[in-house]
């Protein structure tokens, strides 16, 4: 290793580096916090009916800063290594602002009525603009000291994904020189990675996955790895000692029933409160459609644990014979003739969505969990992919790791890639981490991309994909 890679790679890891790195979080902390103090102070103080004294102050500021620093982190706010400025500032601000809401809750509940608004107004304005200067400063501070890692990619599946360094603006972060084939460079490894500061992996089988990721360790190597089945059903394993030896065992997904009482309970009362907070809007969303001709629902035939078929309803968003030859097919976007003017609006902003709050209600879907598919097109991904069907180990929901971190032309094997993820390690906190983390994807526009047109399922877009590389 080159004495100009080694000193960068330790850089990276010295003490001195992630001080840097929590002085930029903890100044992005007291930019925001500072704004809400100033504005409890000078505004909402004086109007608690019994006026806090000495800690209670500290108490509330502490209490926003924690909640701040947590969505802050849940929604990827401080990752400036990664994120586009424009990305940070948007996690940063839904995450103020929820803090900032349910603040006002807070004190509305100290003084028992609802206290005067615009304060809280203009504290979102400085606050955004606190980001935003924050994000600007930390975004050019970083990459000024911080130089890209030299990176190699080794692939098996999945070639393109130097395109897709360069799509999300990584270029910044990782500096491409090697993109491999497994084949091409598994007999010297050595030779192949010998100025690497990091290496991604892309579906590659674990007999030379594991050599390569031995020698990153050994040669200090940052090792990305996106997985493959396989390896996320690995990831639920459980540790046993049995015979003196270290075993792992694997089952199917078999949660406890108390996370099946505790995730039932928390569907039932959250959906009855969302449908009772909600009913004015659907209401007048329905009576929108109606007028714009015909029904306000649809109903539509999916696939749910156990592969058992139900019914999802919807705010219909299509015309009436959008699928008038019998085929099954997705959407291909915003560009679809057959969405209403309507309908382009309330899929926008997810509305089209509200009413699958009655089958959480009624115990046909969950509000986390694997997004439920169409028969027919569930079938035709499983013909390319058996493994495809291991999704319906568990009840299907109205959100999920893959709604989240995917997009909706998202390949079907990496839906279900995520879609594993949550199956193998199942908790009411990773729940409620997903439920917070689907608010912030609400009005990303690329979340809601289409197929491309004429076709019928993502996994044609994959085939068109791999045929272009």
């Amino acid at each position: 290793m080159s004495p100009r890679i080694e000193y960068r790679v330790t850089a990276r890891k010295t003490v001195g580096y992630q001080l840097w790195l929590y002085s930029l979080k903890f100044l992005n902390i007291i930019m925001i916090a500072a704004p809400f103090a100033a504005c409890w102070f000078l505004f909402y103080d004086e109007v608690i009916r019994t006026p806090f004294f000495g800690r209670g102050h500290w108490v509330l500021i502490g209490l926003f800063t924690l909640l701040y620093f947590w969505l802050c982190k849940l929604y990827s706010g401080f990752k400036i290594s990664i994120n586009r400025m424009s990305e940070i500032v948007y996690s940063q601000s839904l995450s103020f602002f929820m803090a900032d809401f349910f603040m006002y809750i807070v004190i509305s509940l100290l003084s028992k009525k609802l206290v005067f608004v615009p304060p809280m107004l203009i504290l979102l304005i400085v606050q955004f603009c606190m980001s935003l200067l924050w994000t600007c400063f930390a975004h050019r501070a970083y990459f000024k000291r911080i130089k890209p890692m030299r990176t190699i990619i080794i692939w098996d599946m999945r070639e393109s994904l130097e395109k897709l360094i360069n799509d999300y603006k990584l270029d910044r972060r990782f500096e491409v020189i090697g993109n491999y084939n497994i084949s091409d460079c598994i007999e010297n490894i050595g030779e192949s990675l010998k100025d690497a500061e990091a290496v991604f992996l892309c579906g590659i089988h674990s007999r030379e996955r594991n050599i390569i990721v031995k020698h990153c360790i050994n040669a200090e190597i940052r090792a990305y790895m996106i997985p493959r089945v396989g390896d996320v059903l690995m990831s639920g394993a459980k540790s046993v000692h049995m015979l003196h030896l270290p075993i792992m065992t694997l089952e199917r997904y078999n949660p406890s029933p108390e996370f099946i009482f505790f995730k039932r309970l928390m569907d039932i009362v959250l959906s009855a409160v969302a449908l009772v907070v909600l009913s004015p809007l659907m209401i007048t969303v329905a009576l929108i459609i109606k007028k714009d001709g015909g029904t306000a629902f649809y109903k539509q035939k999916r696939l749910t644990k156990d592969r058992k078929e139900f019914y999802v309803l919807k705010f219909r968003s299509m015309r009436m014979d959008a699928e008038k030859d019998g085929v099954a097919r997705l959407s291909s976007g915003e560009n679809d003739d057959r969405i209403t003017p309507v309908g382009k609006f309330i899929r926008k902003v997810r509305i089209d969505e509200l009413p699958q709050l009655i089958n959480i209600l009624k115990g046909e879907l969950s509000i986390v969990g694997p997004r439920p598919e169409r028969p027919e097109i569930a079938a035709q991904y499983e013909k390319e992919m058996p493994e495809f069907s291991l999704r319906l180990q568990a009840k299907a929901g109205l959100t999920g790791l893959a709604q989240v971190y995917g997009k909706y032309n998202t390949t079907p094997y990496d839906k279900l890639l995520m879609d594993l993820q949550y199956i193998a390690n199942p908790s009411l906190a990773q729940d409620l981490k997903i439920i917070f983390a689907t608010v912030k994807i609400l009005f990303q526009p690329e979340s809601t991309e289409g197929i491309a047109e004429g076709q019928t399922t993502a996994m044609e877009t994959e085939k068109k994909e791999k045929a272009e590389v």
